[in-house]
């Protein structure tokens, strides 16, 4: 495939998000516009340098990492927790989840009546306070574009889909409810890129990419 790095016009900023673990969607309206019209040229130079980018029909990108390491995968799973306990909190307001969390939102006033309620299965992901939930799972699910936070109201992105799917895979063989009151909580999640475990920096990553695409054109 001829890839022409002077039409990648958006290379830096989407390798940038993208290699520290962020999940593209519309949100980033100029680097989404361009992955979507040159999605096999991208996929194919970073395939090339070591990186999968996944497309996912639903309107996200996404790199999937070579290794995780225990924190990424604590978050991962801390992430899913709560997307399990959100659908179960709004299934029992009668609020659809589905829609809410494919493109609705929550406020944070919600948060401490979530925290109280769950409590029990909180604690099990090291969350015991307000300042460690926004801490460890809202600011994380922002930073991973998992939602948008506008002044304390939180609209969730298509890529909560990669945690509702394990929400709905789980739904498959037992209750949703009893899977969550359950002593021992089999949360699976997926996999997610840690920004902090990289051995070089966007900035050697990116000139690297860029160097050998070059060399390989030459």
């Amino acid at each position: 495939m001829n890839i022409d790095l002077k039409e990648m016009t958006q290379l830096a900023p989407i390798f940038r998000e993208l290699f520290k673990g962020y999940h593209l969607s519309r949100s980033e309206p100029e680097c989404y516009a361009q992955l979507s019209t040159m999605q096999d040229q991208y996929r194919a130079l970073f395939k090339a340098l070591g990186y999968e980018l996944v497309c996912d029909p639903r309107g996200f990108y996404y790199f999937v990492p070579e290794q995780v390491s225990v924190g990424v995968n604590k978050t991962a799973q801390r992430l899913a927790l709560f997307t399990f306990i959100l659908v179960e909190s709004l299934a029992d307001q009668g609020r659809d989840p589905l829609a809410v969390l494919d493109g609705g939102t929550v406020g944070r006033d919600e948060l401490p009546a979530l925290l109280e309620k769950y409590r029990d299965l909180f604690v099990q992901a090291e969350v015991t306070t307000l300042e460690e939930l926004e801490e460890k799972i809202i600011r994380r699910l922002t930073q991973l574009g998992f939602a948008e936070d506008s002044n304390g109201i939180y609209r969730f992105l298509p890529p909560m889909h990669r945690f509702l799917d394990v929400c709905l895979s789980v739904q498959q063989d037992r209750d949703l409810a009893a899977t969550l009151h359950s002593k021992d909580l089999p949360l699976p999640a997926p996999v997610l890129l840690d920004e902090q475990s990289a051995e070089e920096s966007e900035e050697d990553a990116l000139a690297r990419a860029i160097a050998e695409e070059q060399e390989f054109d030459a």
